[in-house]
């Protein structure tokens, strides 16, 4: 089939951006807000300490685990067992629902090693799960000692 001219012609596209997605200014992001290396736990002397602590608050769905760093910041370890959360996209929004409470609390936060634990299988994933999964993990970093 061949294409039928229109009669009409047709409009260029338009792109336009906000102010904030500028192409000529850098995205600025306050400086405690981010969750860059420093701000996590990676490798496994690292969590193999704060696990050896024994030292952990228990919620319904998740468990902190925590150690005083003796740092000026607290930082984050995720475990998310594939025996809890079955398929990777469970696990992953697990994860990002953990990072963003983290991110957002840090400030408030003591200078602790934390390790966020999920304790009990995750059927499924929609956004009312998200919403009380991050109201525990909200409550689990306010009971932290201070």
């Amino acid at each position: 089939m061949a294409a039928v001219p229109s009669s009409a012609p047709a409009a260029p596209r338009v792109v336009t951006a906000s102010a904030s997605e500028s192409p000529t200014e850098p995205r600025r992001v306050a400086e405690n807000a981010g969750f860059g290396p420093n701000r996590r736990l990676r490798e496994a002397r690292e969590f193999a300490a704060v696990f050896d602590q024994r030292r952990v608050l228990r919620g319904e769905r998740f468990n902190i685990h925590y150690r005083p760093n003796g740092s000026d910041s607290a930082r984050l370890g995720l475990v998310i067992a594939k025996k809890l959360a079955k398929r990777a996209v469970w696990r992953n929004a697990v994860k990002r629902v953990g990072r963003e409470a983290f991110r957002v609390a840090r400030p408030g936060l003591p200078a602790m090693d934390l390790i966020l634990r999920l304790a009990k299988p995750v059927a499924a994933v929609d956004a009312a799960a998200k919403r009380i999964w991050r109201a525990e993990i909200d409550e689990l970093l306010a009971k932290l000692p201070r």
